[in-house]
């Protein structure tokens, strides 16, 4: 059984456009789960609101570096790690520029490279960067605005960047999936199935990478 965590935000979750949460059949780690076989075990770990570094006095505990290393002992051994934050670093009250979001994803990728694991080895790393956040986000959603989007827009060179310093396989899910337009900000049924494609192609094509002689 080869074990992936998948840390994560509100698209990690399952968080359905308007409130509530997709079946796990649905959301993208399930789907994966279903492509990849019974020789997979997913554990999801998404969470609404987490972000790479940053603490928000509105919504405690989503700094994504102070959980991982819990994630990390509590769900050894990883074979792999998917990594899928950004968004919420893109909140207006952070004032962080997508520069400095990707340096955050680049101590997500340390902690995980560098953790004291006590079984298994190392686990291989898949960053995946943000879907787009959608220009009517702040409606619903006020910690968002119109450097929220564009710093979104950014981010994908500099994740992809990030995390090919760091050894990674790399996703841009801006590429395959969207939000949805019921709330701009999450991805419908749809996004989730083509994500999960994308997904499992990589980890495939990853496979028979290491496997050929």
């Amino acid at each position: 059984m080869k074990n992936i965590l998948c840390y994560g935000d509100s698209n990690t979750f399952g968080s359905i456009p308007g409130g509530g949460r997709y079946p796990y059949g649905v959301r993208w780690p399930g789907r994966l789960a279903g492509l990849l076989g019974a020789d997979w075990h997913l554990i999801e770990e998404g969470m609404g609101g987490r972000t790479t570094v940053w603490e928000d006095p509105l919504e405690p505990g989503r700094c994504g570096i102070r959980y991982l290393p819990v994630a990390l002992c509590s769900h050894q051994p990883l074979d792999m790690v998917i990594v899928s934050l950004g968004t919420n670093d893109c909140k207006a009250s952070f004032h962080a520029p997508a520069g400095l979001i990707a340096q955050g994803l680049g101590r997500i990728l340390s902690c995980i490279q560098h953790h004291p694991y006590t079984t298994g080895r190392v686990p291989d790393v898949i960053v995946v960067s943000p879907i787009a956040i959608g220009e009517a986000c702040d409606v619903l959603f006020p910690a968002f605005d119109h450097t929220s989007v564009e710093k979104a827009r950014r981010l994908a060179p500099l994740f992809e960047r990030t995390a090919k310093a760091n050894g990674c396989l790399f996703l841009d899910a801006a590429r395959v999936a969207g939000p949805s337009s019921r709330d701009h900000l999450h991805m419908d049924p749809e996004g989730h199935a083509a994500l999960a494609d994308a997904l499992a192609r990589l980890i495939r094509q990853a496979g028979a990478d290491r496997a050929a002689p």
